[in-house]
């Protein structure tokens, strides 16, 4: 489903060019739940960005669906996203302007869906919302605005989601709930799930995690073993 290969982010800056990548190559296959785990400044963010088409990489490739990222423009690559991708990210990303059921009804309109309006309702029903729909991001508590958050990456029926720090602004017994929220609506709709987190918890609910050391992968580990790749 998703493929990196020798894959290389590099920005300039005022001291001279920061490496915050280098030769990433991994491989998710569709279905699977993978966690990327590191410090901060590890280049965990980076790494789904580019994944998720959000970023153009400096060097190697990333295929997503069969699709080459790189051979694609930024209007092919939003196209991709729009068919393909579902996002949750630490901060929500809802519009202020618009109600819990129109933030989940836009991207199924977007696609020119004539049933939006029930599929978000239903949508939001089963995130818990059902008497919330009508109010506005900021009328709802943090747990309740990820819970929209989480109801809006499903509403298109993605194929892969990509979730950074979802529980980051959350309390712990919010976050659980919003954790096992996820994971439950992924294995339903068999969604391949890459998530950003620094919580080992939530890490390990996942079918494999990998960790960012510096920019390269240090490990990668599953429910059977960990494998330190420097060590191979």
């Amino acid at each position: 489903m998703i493929e990196t290969r020798n894959l290389v982010k590099a920005v300039d800056t005022s001291e001279g060019v920061l490496t915050i990548l280098q030769d990433i190559s991994l491989r998710i296959e569709g279905g699977e739940a993978v966690a990327i785990v590191g410090a901060s400044g590890s280049g965990k963010s980076t790494l789904l960005g580019l994944m998720a088409g959000l970023d153009g990489a400096s060097s190697g490739e990333i295929i997503l669906d069969k699709h080459v990222l790189s051979e694609l423009d930024e209007e092919q690559r939003a196209i991709l996203r729009g068919q393909l991708v579902g996002f949750v990210f630490q901060s929500f990303q809802l519009l202020p302007s618009l109600t819990a059921l129109e933030n989940v009804m836009l991207p199924i309109e977007l696609k020119g869906d004539a049933e939006a309006r029930d599929k978000a309702i239903n949508l939001l029903d089963r995130v818990g919302l059902a008497e919330r729909w009508h109010h506005y991001p900021n009328q709802l508590s943090g747990g309740e605005q990820q819970r929209v958050a989480i109801a809006r990456a499903f509403a298109t029926e993605a194929r892969v989601l990509f979730a950074d720090e979802p529980t980051g602004n959350l309390d712990t017994a919010t976050g659980a709930k919003i954790v096992d929220l996820l994971f439950d609506l992924n294995k339903e709709y068999l969604t391949t799930l890459v998530l950003v987190t620094h919580d080992e918890r939530l890490a390990s609910r996942c079918d494999r995690k990998i960790r960012l050391v510096a920019g390269e992968i240090a490990s990668e580990e599953n429910a059977e073993e960990a494998v330190s790749v420097k060590n191979q």
